[in-house]
């Protein structure tokens, strides 16, 4: 079976359950056994979350209800009061206004298991900032607050500009919300967040929105990441040159993991450009300068900059030519992605963000907080019908906020973190220096040892390289479409179908 332009692929959205009319049929005997399968898959789940939970997470008041007893006994006599007193003290959230915003957010992403909530682990990225929301009475929940993220970012990935969009209480009626007086006297949002947030998950900025359906994943045009990492012996300008070859309209199906089963089938990507660049001007020549590879597309695939990043430092090692780019992106001639591990997610970093000035959504556009988007970074093009009405004359977007103070202490916080690493980094820089001279004055070696990228490459140093191409290859896309077609995963509809 093949992708053809006259076929479309999408996920089959069965019911989970059988429908309530369905139900009323059964006989009691079978609703019984349903009964029983329920609560055995749920003693199982149980039993998965016990395990993969931190002791702080089982402590959390989120999960008492899912624990019983168990997680009651855990819990302090003191968070029990306060969790007493929280109620008895509720929001009254009648008779609050609301505002739609978009909210930046820094992150070091090295300590989470993501960005996005899971559902075995508490220890997101999001998972912190929904509890933050709630816990300032921003927000009275996450099916109620008009929620977009602008990327995902997988374990470990950073972020100095992660964008999400959000609706969350305001002072002002929605009329006066964007009057000059409103906006300098309006809920210090980002302070009150970081007040609550941890100390690397902060909040920079907050804008105010003139159309109640912006959203910061559908409305962003462009996303630029930073991948960092130290030149050791690569050959920088071989890496620039094949970056040159990466920016074009193409499909990136050999440089991603293919996520098929949850309905990706187009590899389809447009990089607006690439580039490998010294952090740093004045350089120490050695292989401990610092590099960045930047590259900015309108959206990106599961793993995509990570597995570019892994093609990167083999050109750099020059066990490949630049030329590799140019037949791994030929997917008429290579339409099987060669076995390769992708770099590691730690110097990933979500940079820059760049959003269009009108939204493309219609006003009655229906208003989600749907915790179900995309697996990946992959924006779905949505177009406003012909003849809809335009919502306003005017740009939706306005101005960041930023608050002096909030500025001061992040940039507190940050120097902080860099006091730390940079410590660290400088007293293992020392303890290289001595054993390298160790090395030089007892036995002379031939070459310096440069293995500062081997990291990168989750470690693998294998004894006997094998080119790219002439490796064993993954299944094509057309036999995990008709796989997951099988598996009745995904279902082949003709375009005159969804016109």
């Amino acid at each position: 079976m093949s992708a053809t332009s006259d076929k479309r692929i999408v996920i089959n959205k069965r019911l989970k359950g059988l429908p309530r009319e369905a139900l009323e049929k059964l006989s009691q005997t079978e609703l019984i056994d349903k009964v029983v399968q329920l609560e055995a898959y749920n003693f199982q789940l149980r039993n998965l979350l016990q395990k993969k939970l931190t002791e702080q997470d089982k402590n959390d008041e989120e999960y008492a209800v899912l624990f019983g007893k168990e997680t009651e006994d855990c819990v302090p006599k003191e968070t029990k009061v306060s969790s007493k007193a929280q109620k008895q003290r509720k929001f009254d959230w009648s008779s609050a206004h609301k505002r739609h915003v978009l909210l930046k957010i820094t992150y070091f992403g090295w300590d989470y298991q993501g960005f996005a909530c899971q559902e075995d682990s508490n220890d997101t990225i999001e998972s912190n900032l929904f509890r933050a929301l709630s816990r300032t009475c921003l927000i009275e929940s996450r099916a109620t607050s008009n929620y977009h993220r602008c990327g995902r970012t997988d374990k470990e990935v950073s972020a100095f500009c992660q964008v999400i969009s959000i609706d969350l209480r305001s002072k002002y009626p929605p009329e006066t919300q964007l009057d000059p007086s409103a906006l300098s006297s309006e809920i210090d949002y980002c302070g009150l967040l970081n007040r609550v947030l941890p100390k690397n998950i902060q909040c920079v900025a907050w804008m105010p929105l003139r159309s109640p359906v912006y959203s910061a994943r559908f409305d962003c045009v462009s996303r630029s990441y930073r991948y960092y990492f130290p030149k050791g012996d690569l050959d920088i300008s071989a890496m620039q040159e094949a970056c040159g070859l990466l920016v074009r309209h193409a499909d990136f199906r050999n440089f991603c993991k293919m996520d098929v089963h949850n309905g990706v089938t187009n590899y389809m990507r447009n990089l607006q450009s690439a580039r490998v660049q010294a952090c740093e001007e004045n350089q120490s020549k050695t292989g401990y300068d610092m590099y960045y590879l930047e590259i900015q597309a309108n959206a990106f695939l599961w793993h995509q900059i990570r597995c570019i990043m892994a093609v990167l430092l083999l050109v750099g090692q020059r066990k490949e030519q630049p030329s590799v780019i140019s037949k791994l992106l030929d997917v008429e001639t290579n339409p099987c992605k060669p076995q390769y591990t992708p770099a590691i997610g730690l110097p990933l970093n979500l940079f820059r963000c760049d959003f269009r000035d009108k939204t493309t959504r219609s006003v009655n556009h229906p208003i989600d907080g749907n915790v179900n988007d995309d697996a990946m970074d992959v924006a779905t093009e949505e177009t406003e019908p012909s003849g809809a009405p335009a919502y306003s004359e005017e740009r939706d977007l306005t101005n960041w906020i930023y608050s002096e103070e909030n500025l001061q202490k992040l940039i507190e916080n940050t120097q902080c973190e860099w006091t730390q690493f940079s410590v660290k980094s400088t007293m293992i820089r020392n303890v290289l220096h001595e054993l390298e001279i160790l090395l030089e004055d007892n036995f002379k070696p031939k070459e310096k040892v440069q293995a500062q990228v081997i990291l990168l490459q989750d470690s693998v140093k294998p004894r006997q390289y094998q080119p790219l191409l002439e490796r064993k290859r993954c299944e094509s896309l057309e036999n995990r479409i008709e796989h997951f077609v099988k598996k009745q995963r995904l279902i082949v509809k003709d375009e005159t179908e969804t016109a």
